[in-house]
């Protein structure tokens, strides 16, 4: 009878305990729907260090957010990172589209070969706006959480980076297997040293931002070696003329100045707590179609490039000895040009 009474009471206890922590758990539930109801922003000094990257932005900022939803939900509000949110979801997107386009061609069009290397552009631009529309969506959700999407936001600028530049080099030295070998395989080296750098956990400090803009500039700026090699064996005025050599230049140009903006915080920084939100909006805006711009060009230059050396080969090849070009032209025989 004792045992019974024990087992009983043991029972109760048991219930008790389970009704308890269900009672705390939809407590926990309803305060965080509460909360992601009825959140508001806040002011840069209110926020947590690890929530504190401009402080010449001092309004506007998103507190820490409980939990993912609350985060995508967040998309749909007016904050600081409302332009940066959108700007890179439109250009994923955009770029979604302009590949599937560009993939979906006939073969009589553009042919799997060309597919193939244009592909690597556009797998790097998608995930480079794809994972930063990622981080600052998230980058308010937890300090782990944001850390993980800064490293994958810096590893999708290099992956970008990498893929921007084999079209271009690959069309750029069509018929010189060697120098083409070499400069991919110190882009990769490159690449792959950029992504290692990104993965430091001290490399998101805000106090190390110049150094991020300075690696990916870096970076960048290592084209200039195979530009002028292009055009000691090209010709300037050839190559400028004919549009390819002028589109890289501006692709260049417009991504030192939006490296430049990004790490000198310009125009915030110039005007402190007056750029909070809508002149953040339009500078983001700006600094989308200048990204968009930029890799427009390089779309349009390894495009180019592209034509130009599979339309006119004759002109661009140089020594490959005994080079085969009948059926990549739909030469006759007697037209082929042999060294």
């Amino acid at each position: 009878m004792t045992e019974v009474l024990k087992a009983g009471v043991l029972s109760d206890e048991i219930d008790l305990g389970a009704l308890a922590h269900n009672a705390a758990e939809q407590a926990e539930e309803f305060v965080r729907k509460v909360w992601e109801a009825s959140w508001k922003v806040c002011h840069f000094k209110n926020l947590p260090a690890w929530l504190q990257d401009n402080d010449f932005l001092h309004k506007g900022h998103r507190p820490p957010l409980p939990s993912f939803s609350a985060c995508f939900k967040s998309i749909f509000r007016i904050h600081t990172e409302t332009g940066n949110i959108w700007t890179h979801l439109l250009g994923c997107v955009m770029f979604i589209g302009v590949a599937a386009y560009f993939l979906t061609r006939p073969s009589f069009e553009i042919q799997l070969q060309e597919k193939l290397i244009f592909l690597t552009f556009f797998i790097g631009a998608i995930i480079c706006l794809g994972f930063s529309f990622a981080f600052h969506t998230l980058c308010c959700h937890s300090e782990m959480v944001g850390k993980l999407f800064s490293k994958l936001d810096y590893c999708g600028i290099a992956l970008l980076i990498m893929g921007s530049f084999v079209p271009w080099l690959y069309y750029g030295f069509y018929c010189h297997y060697k120098h083409k070998l070499i400069y991919l395989t110190v882009v990769i080296v490159l690449g792959i040293t950029s992504i290692i750098t990104s993965l430091w956990d001290k490399f998101s400090q805000p106090n190390l931002r110049p150094l991020r803009a300075g690696v990916f500039m870096s970076f960048g700026l290592s084209g200039i070696i195979p530009a002028i090699h292009y055009v000691l064996m090209e010709g300037w005025i050839s190559k400028v003329s004919q549009a390819s050599l002028g589109w890289l230049i501006l692709m260049g140009l417009l991504y030192i100045l939006g490296a430049l903006f990004y790490a000198l915080r310009v125009p915030e920084r110039w005007f402190p707590g007056k750029c909070d939100i809508w002149v953040s909006l339009s500078l983001k805006f700006c600094s989308f179609v200048l990204d968009a711009a930029g890799k427009k060009c390089e779309y349009e230059c390894g495009l180019h490039t592209m034509q130009e050396r599979v339309s006119n080969p004759v002109l661009t090849v140089t020594p490959c000895a005994g080079l085969i070009i009948q059926l990549r032209v739909k030469l006759k025989p007697s037209e082929v040009v042999r060294w």
